[in-house]
């Protein structure tokens, strides 16, 4: 009998929180769930244990667990207001993207202060399927993803405009 109660209890909280999640994440907008950088990607992930924390422990109500949802909601959006305002908070909080490689230079000392290997950059440009002769660069994007460039003249040839 308890373990039937313990299963309404996770349903309906679920069916709460949903909602209410639904909700608040409509109101502060599509920024609050961006992975844009670090700090988005900690926030996401806060929530996703705020969200599980609160369907499965008894300890923690319905009530309780939307009150931090929310509390995280709009530390999240004063945060990003304040970064749109003032460029010191922005930068406190975003990184820059990295070049890392360059018209077939490795820039060594980027890659070293990311911490990234030379096979990793090898790696992102054989998944990209641009052949390595007509790549220009390869960027480390600030949330943790590689972009590579290609050359002018090879997207002139392969890609429909």
């Amino acid at each position: 009998m308890e373990q039937l109660s313990t299963i309404i209890r996770i349903i309906l909280t679920g069916v709460g929180a949903y909602i209410s999640i639904i909700l608040m994440l409509r109101i502060s907008g599509k920024r609050t769930l961006a992975k844009m950088n670090a700090f988005d990607f900690i926030v996401t992930v806060a929530l996703g244990s705020i969200l599980a924390t609160t369907l499965t422990s008894q300890q923690t109500s319905l009530i309780a667990g939307l009150t931090a949802f929310g509390t995280l909601v709009a530390l999240q959006y004063i945060l990003a207001k304040l970064s749109k305002r003032y460029s010191t908070v922005n930068k406190l909080i975003k990184s820059e993207p990295t070049l890392l490689f360059y018209r077939g230079d490795y820039l060594h000392e980027y890659l070293k202060r990311e911490r990234i290997l030379e096979m990793e950059v090898v790696q992102a440009i054989r998944a990209s399927g641009t052949p390595f002769d007509h790549v220009e660069a390869v960027v480390l994007e600030t949330d943790g993803t590689f972009s590579v460039l290609k050359d002018s003249q090879y997207l002139m040839e392969h890609v429909k405009i």
